[in-house]
This record gives structure tokens, C-alpha cells and sequence, in this order.
């Protein structure tokens, strides 16, 4: 995914923009535009940072992302597809455009993204069959969402040097038990510094933060389709099945098979 595009997306006639990445790249700068954005993944998990948080964009889910609002993109997952549309503000628009968040896509939603496919480009009043669509996609956004969020994680992202390098330790080594007496003697610090700086720079503790990074982590591993749950569970760190599916269920709501099943749309 480039970012040549973005400066078409601000011409005053893009009423509606449509870029796709469906080859598994997706990587972009920091940046932000006049037009909100859907960002729909199908196959793999998508990873939007904005000014304040880190976001995890399931497939079968869609974000949208306000205008105006700094954000990147990247994704680990190989075979993801990633669906991009643009849309200029309008007057008295439905509050549901003015927030940031992510939910999961109905049926009909989904067929009407992936309908899209081959389309590319700045969509004006003069395509009137492809404005018309999208017009209406945008119209049912509200509506036709699923309201229960399907992957309520998200958390704030360490800006601060140290807890940066912190992160990504952790994010390499999930497979290992990671105390945060460890983690502390890994980086020469005491305990008590590293849980302080958690919760004054995060706002939220050390072992909430692993935890929430160990079963992101479950859900792209699950997506590849290599693993059975018992492998996932010890490559993300827990050393037992029902350990790893309670945690699970305690912070997704539904068990990891469950989840598996509905991110493969097999319900």
C-alpha cells in the first residue's frame, strides 16, 4: 500500500474514493485527510495506530475513522485484503460519523464492500451507477453494523522511548512467561519503575497490556489456519487450553472456537 493516492482524496469533487490493497502490503505514514475513511480487512488482522491508541481491525470487521484524524496502517497478516473508502463530511450527518470505532460487518455489508473489488479511484456524480452505490453503502453504515462490537481491544500506544522497546520485547517473546520482574531485569530497572511507568504513561497496568497483546496475537495465529488452539494457546504464552480460553472469553466474550468459526464466516 502507497500513499500516492491521498492527494487525489482531497480534490474537491472525491466525493467518494475507493482504494483496495488486496495484495497482503499494507503499510502507510503517518497522515490525515479532509475525507473519512471505512477500512474494511478481509483474511487477516490489521493494526491502526491513531495519535492515542492501537487499534486491532479483525477481517469480517470494518473501522471508520473520522475526518481530520492522524492515524497509520500496517498489517503482519500475508493474505489480507484491505478495503479503503473515502467519503467527504456532509451536512447533518447521523452522530455515528463523527466517532472513531469498530464494528462488525452484517452480511449485506460485507457483499456491498466486496462488490467494490475492481473498483478504483476518484467515484464522482457523472459514474451516477457507482456514486449511487456508495452513496447508499455510506447511508447504512449506521444501521447496518453489527452493534455489539467484535473485537473490543484496543489500548493506548507508548509513545515513550523505553516502554516503546518495552512493547516490542514483549510482542517478540509472548511464547515466554513474561513476569514483570523479568521484563524489569531484561531492562535493568526495578519492578516498582516498570509498573509505574505502565500506569502513568498507559493508564493501565502491565499485566493488562500482556495480556491484551497475547490474545491479538491468538487471533492473527488462528486466522493463518496452521495451529490448532493448544498450539496457539503456548505460542502466546499460556501453558494450558483452558487457561488461555477463559482469559479468552473473559476479554472477547465468546471462546476462542467460537470466534474462530465467525472469523472465517462460517456463521
Amino acid at each position: 500500500m502507497n500513499d500516492s493516492h491521498f492527494k487525489a482524496v482531497e480534490e474537491d469533487d472525491a466525493e467518494f474514493y475507493v482504494y483496495h490493497v488486496l495484495a497482503g502490503d499494507v503499510t502507510t505514514e503517518i497522515h490525515h485527510h479532509s475525507s473519512a475513511q471505512l477500512v474494511y480487512a478481509e483474511g487477516g488482522i490489521v493494526h491502526v495506530f491513531t495519535d492515542l491508541k492501537h487499534w486491532y481491525l479483525p477481517a469480517r470487521c470494518f473501522m471508520w475513522i473520522p475526518a481530520g484524524i492522524p492515524h497509520y496502517i500496517f498489517s503482519t497478516s500475508p493474505k489480507v485484503d484491505l478495503y479503503n473508502f473515502y467519503f467527504k463530511k456532509e451536512e447533518n450527518e447521523n452522530g455515528f460519523f463523527d466517532e472513531i470505532n469498530i464494528y462488525s460487518v452484517s452480511h449485506l455489508l460485507r457483499e456491498m464492500i466486496l462488490y467494490t473489488k475492481d473498483w478504483d479511484g476518484k467515484i464522482t456524480k457523472n459514474d451516477v451507477p457507482k456514486y449511487y452505490f456508495l452513496k447508499a453503502l455510506k447511508g447504512i453504515l449506521p444501521e447496518k453494523r453489527d452493534k455489539k462490537l467484535a473485537f473490543p481491544v484496543q489500548h493506548p500506544f507508548p509513545k515513550d522511548e523505553t516502554l516503546l522497546k518495552i512493547a516490542k520485547y514483549i510482542h517478540a517473546n509472548l511464547e515466554k512467561p513474561l513476569t514483570i520482574e523479568s521484563t524489569a531485569k531484561e531492562f535493568g530497572m526495578s519492578t516498582r519503575t516498570l509498573s509505574r511507568k505502565f500506569k502513568e504513561i498507559l493508564g493501565m497496568n502491565y499485566v493488562r497490556f500482556l495480556r491484551a497483546l497475547r490474545i491479538t496475537r491468538s487471533l492473527e495465529l488462528m486466522l493463518e489456519g496452521k495451529y490448532n488452539m493448544y498450539e496457539i494457546a503456548m505460542m502466546v504464552g499460556y501453558n494450558s487450553l483452558s487457561s488461555f480460553s477463559n482469559i479468552f472469553k473473559k476479554v472477547i466474550g465468546v471462546s476462542p472456537t467460537e470466534y474462530q468459526q465467525k472469523l472465517r464466516g462460517d456463521h
